[in-house]
């Protein structure tokens, strides 16, 4: 699953792959996704899309 992403390093919006979802303790839910130069990107999402989301938690 691809996801956009915005990348800080660069100041762009990126399409990358997602790698994992994350739920958060204080309750928020996110997609992390990875560059090809290896980097972690965050996105934040709403719960409803971390339900639909196909991609293993972490």
């Amino acid at each position: 699953m691809k996801a956009t992403f915005y990348d800080v390093k660069k100041r762009v919006k990126v399409d990358v792959e997602v790698v994992a979802k994350v739920k958060y303790p204080n309750g928020r839910c996110a997609l992390r996704g990875k560059t090809s130069d290896g980097r972690n990107l965050t996105k934040f999402i709403k719960q409803a899309d971390f339900d639909k989301a196909k991609v293993p938690v972490a």
